[in-house]
């Protein structure tokens, strides 16, 4: 199960776990960080321009997809110590001035939807999901739900779940555009289907409100996107599909969380918009990861002594944190404040340049300044 997803429930929100009983007050974080997460690298995807816009129909068979990569196919949100999806599920990705524009092909041999409500929880349907961060510190995000139906469910977070975000489910896209082709019969439980594929087309306008500048991205820059893929398991009864009881949702995604968590935007993959090529630029790591890292182990671990204190570590030596030694990166600097902890960290760069970072509780993660 997808831990701090919101189920809609008699007019509120419930919190969602994997045990499906109340969850602890705060929960353990150290381990998943170090054990799970910290050693999977999130992917990159080189976002090409698209001078001639795709129509917005489901099909993907537009020259300007012709041109574009396709990702990675999906793994388990846990990564490698699950097993591999037994159906592919892969994206494609494009931009021009006005919109940013998503594709996915899902392969299901036997697609069907229920929800027709717009803002319904569509994850309790197969679906497809985008998460979008702009400016990747982990706060300010955008999620968008979508079933076989073209039933859609737009929300923004201020913050993760965890770190007691609310879901503003309120919040819209002016101007969205979805379509879904179903390569097959959607419902029809006597024949074999081969998936179904998706079109999405969300403007600039409304998701550069929480960007680092209005407008479109600019040449190279980067964007923290995740993508994700609910399937669950199904039986035929009477000609129809029914879930098999008790057995949680499959979540297959683009680039692996390392836990049962969409909500932890440090994991999700990066996508870097070029108005050149796809396939003649090379895609940039990002520079500021170890200081990111460094920070976020620093975040989890302050999570982890809180559950066991009701307090915050005053010191990393009370917090019984040691940071692994690695080059250009400066010892961290750990303070209480009225709100929690701030921690910063100076990283240099490999072109001799410095930055400052500063991590607090509710996991913002943000470049302060240069040192």
């Amino acid at each position: 199960m997808r831990n701090f997803t919101l189920l809609l429930i008699a007019g509120g929100f419930l919190s969602r776990t994997a045990a499906e009983t109340t969850p602890a007050p705060v929960p353990q974080f150290l381990s998943d960080w170090t054990a799970k997460m910290l050693p999977l690298i999130p992917r990159g995807y080189v976002c090409g321009y698209a001078a001639t816009p795709p129509a917005i129909d489901g099909k993907l068979n537009d020259a300007a997809w012709g041109a574009a990569p396709w990702t990675d196919d999906f793994v388990d949100i846990e990564g490698a110590a699950k097993p591999t999806p037994w159906l592919r599920t892969r994206a494609k990705m494009l931009w021009n001035e006005e919109c940013f524009f998503i594709a996915a092909e899902l392969e299901e041999p036997h697609v069907w939807g229920t929800i027709t409500q717009h803002d319904a929880v569509i994850f309790q349907d197969p679906d497809f999901e985008v998460f979008i961060d702009p400016d990747g510190d982990s706060h300010n995000y955008y999620e968008f739900e979508m079933n076989a139906l073209n039933t859609v469910w737009d929300l923004f977070l201020p913050k993760p779940y965890k770190d007691g975000g609310p879901a503003m489910n309120e919040w819209e896209i002016p101007g969205l555009k979805s379509a879904v082709h179903v390569r097959g019969t959607i419902n029809k439980s006597s024949d074999d289907d081969d998936g179904w594929s998706v079109e999405i087309a969300l403007p600039w306008k409304v998701l550069a409100e929480k960007a680092a500048h209005a407008g479109p991205p600019r040449e190279g820059e980067q964007w923290r996107v995740g993508f994700s893929r609910v399937e669950w398991q199904i039986e035929i009864k009477d000609g129809k599909y029914v879930k098999v009881p008790k057995t949680p949702e499959n979540n297959w995604i683009w680039s692996a969380q390392g836990v049962i968590d969409m909500h932890r935007p440090e994991r999700w993959g990066y996508v870097q918009f070029t108005k050149q090529a796809p396939d003649t630029v090379k895609f940039i790591p990002d520079s500021s990861a170890p200081a990111r890292d460094a920070l976020q182990g620093i975040y989890y671990a302050q999570k982890d002594f809180h559950t066991k204190h009701q307090r915050w570590a005053e010191t990393l030596d009370e917090l019984g944190y040691k940071p692994e030694s690695k080059a250009g990166l400066s010892s961290p600097s750990l303070k209480l404040t009225p709100e929690g902890f701030v921690c910063t960290m100076d990283l240099k760069l490999p072109d001799g340049q410095s930055q400052r970072w500063s991590i607090q509780q509710d996991a913002l993660i943000q470049k302060i300044s240069p040192p």
